[in-house]
């Protein structure tokens, strides 16, 4: 979708709304990190978020895998940043198809800096002049396709006295079919608001975003604002000089001064703002609840997981429960799935299906997984990691780029038991029955529904224990399981063609919808990366090492194992019964 039809809608509803900005990371590491930023600041409802790419395409692939990963993964419109100086008409081309190939339909057009030191542009090497010159191109070769979005300069582009000939410039993007402006930072709210008003004096209808940039360091504030050329009110530096060795309240001030800037935004009128994120969290996350902007639960929440935006999985509302904790995994791995009736995901089938398309990797260098998990030489030292994490005590496994999830946290406790006797959970879901659609722990959907779950658990468990576990669970009329080795030997009392629906919701004016779901065949697909895993762990430590060898034996002979209690009106404890007197 284009940007410019949501900001539209937005401003016809007088409505507020929020941006956020990103840069691609150096290091791989870095880029890991930066996808489980976004997802956790999706949860903050921004209308798009952008990512910028540096002067001659040198980040132009990581920036669209950014952008198309926000898409189809974490369900975020995304702006790819292109700038043009230099550059020449094939470069562009290449860029653009590549864009419109991965569903990306929003660019901000930009001249950029000039590279190396350089201060004039070279026609022998770039075919782009200006801005405006990348704007015409994309709009006749392209026609509407794109939504194209331009830089503006409220205290202009080199210094105050270019002021008026940069709003002529701006006016010249419009006409050559620029969709919206993003103002650099500033800090000066009376400068940008006459700002705007010269530019509509002047025939820019288009909307303005201001660009927000919260302050977070002193020296580095310092540095951008001179940088840009950026005027700070005399009042912000008064205010910073007794604290700037203090960092938390250097932020703390940086929060307040934000937020003031976009009420006196907001009481005259402007109701969307672009956020400079340098890839930090915190302080625009407090601006926004500061506002009272922070959406609640059922606005972006319409499934318990947030839709893709790929036209290809844009009507998707079922997903398999086992890949919840990964979801980029997920998606990367279906996207090309062979499409088959029952408007779910592609022919189990099909030759295609599971496909592994990508690596399965830790997102840590070794260094920080050492730190975070040690060196384990026995089964005991693993049991005590994963009860670690239940209790909260770490916040990452391999099977999970994040915390225990709020819904998993109702049974920590009853987690924590039993994987310290060597059960070995990597996805769990508390039961509920007919919770409000608004809860904050179980809710999703739109107001006024309720939504139902049966207790759920998948464990790595012995070849020892696999026996004594299965007796156990085939005497429980109630309870349906898969259980599976690496080398693919499947145990299970389903059927094979069989769906079990595990989280449900009831909605006025609607049928029920099954949004999560157990599958043999999504089962068997996820079942070869869960272990794999175990590999990827291993490889964080010398590989002759007692560690190493100790993570690939969990692989190679351990059992994947799921479990749904389909009685969902027993309590979330329930299922844990299935394991009383059991041990590896």
């Amino acid at each position: 979708m284009k940007i410019i039809d949501k900001v539209n809608k937005a401003l016809e509803d007088d409505r507020c709304f929020w941006s956020f900005e990103y840069f691609p990371p150096k290091t791989e590491p870095g880029v890991m990190n930066l996808y489980d930023r976004i997802e956790r600041m999706c949860d903050l409802g921004p209308l798009f978020i952008d990512v910028t790419w540096r002067w001659g395409g040198k980040s132009s692939d990581l920036t669209l895998e950014l952008c198309s990963v926000s898409q189809t993964v974490y369900g975020v419109e995304a702006n790819m940043h292109m700038t043009c100086t230099n550059t020449n008409f094939s470069l562009i081309k290449n860029a653009l198809e590549k864009a419109k190939d991965n569903g990306v339909q929003n660019i901000l057009a930009l001249r950029g800096d000039l590279p190396d030191g350089t201060v004039e542009f070279d026609p022998s090497v770039g075919e782009f002049k200006y801005a405006t010159d990348l704007v015409r191109y994309i709009r006749q070769t392209y026609g509407s396709y794109f939504c194209i979005s331009v830089a503006g300069y409220p205290e202009g582009c080199l210094g105050p006295e270019d002021i008026d000939r940069d709003i002529e410039y701006l006016k010249a993007k419009q006409d050559a079919g620029a969709d919206l402006v993003i103002t650099q930072l500033f800090y000066d709210v009376d400068n940008f608001l006459r700002w705007v008003d010269k530019c509509r004096k002047a025939g820019i209808t288009i909307p303005i975003l201001p660009g927000i940039m919260p302050i977070q360091n002193y020296g580095g504030f310092k540095r951008m604002t001179d940088l840009c050329r950026i005027k700070v009110p005399e009042e912000i530096w008064d205010r910073l000089e007794p604290i700037k060795d203090d960092d938390q309240a250097i932020k703390d001030y940086g929060i307040e001064v934000a937020a003031s800037m976009i009420k006196q935004m907001q009481s005259a009128g402007v109701r969307g703002f672009h956020f400079y994120t340098v890839n930090l969290e915190r302080s625009t996350r407090m601006v926004l609840e500061k506002l009272g902007f922070v959406p609640s639960v059922n606005e972006v929440r319409p499934l318990p997981w947030n839709p893709s935006l790929s036209e290809k999985r844009a009507g998707e509302n079922v997903r398999p429960i086992f890949w919840r904790n990964h979801a980029r995994s997920y998606v990367k791995r279906t996207e090309l799935w062979d499409e088959f009736p029952n408007g779910r995901w592609g022919d189990a089938r099909s030759p295609a299906y599971g496909e592994l398309v990508h690596g399965v990797q830790v997102r840590l260098t070794a260094q920080q997984a050492v730190r975070r998990w040690g060196t384990p030489t026995s089964v005991e030292d693993v049991n005590a990691l994963f009860v670690k994490f239940c209790r909260g005590e770490l916040d990452s496994l391999p099977w999970s780029d994040t915390p225990l999830q709020p819904e998993s946290k109702l049974i920590q406790d009853h987690l924590a038991e039993i994987n310290s006797r060597g059960f070995l959970t990597i996805n769990s879901q508390p039961s509920c029955n007919g919770v409000a659609s608004t809860d904050k722990t179980h809710g999703w959907g739109p107001p006024n529904g309720f939504v139902y779950k049966k207790a759920y658990l998948e464990f790595f468990v012995s070849p020892a224990a696999i026996d004594g576990l299965l007796a156990r669970l085939n005497a429980q009329p109630s309870v349906t399981y898969h259980a599976v080795n690496k080398s693919g030997k499947l145990l299970t009392n389903c059927a094979e063609d069989s769906a079990n629906a595990v989280t449900w919701g009831v909605f006025p004016g609607k049928e029920i919808l099954q949004p999560t779901i157990v599958e043999r065949a999504s089962f068997l697909a996820w079942k070869d990366e869960a272990f794999d895993f175990w590999n990827a762990w291993a490889r964080v430590y010398d590989n002759d090492s007692p560690t190493a060898a100790l993570l690939r034996s969990f692989g190679d002979e351990w059992y994947l194992v799921n479990i749904v209690e389909n009685n969902f009106q027993k309590s979330s404890e329930a299922i844990f019964d299935l394991f009383a007197g059991l041990a590896q």
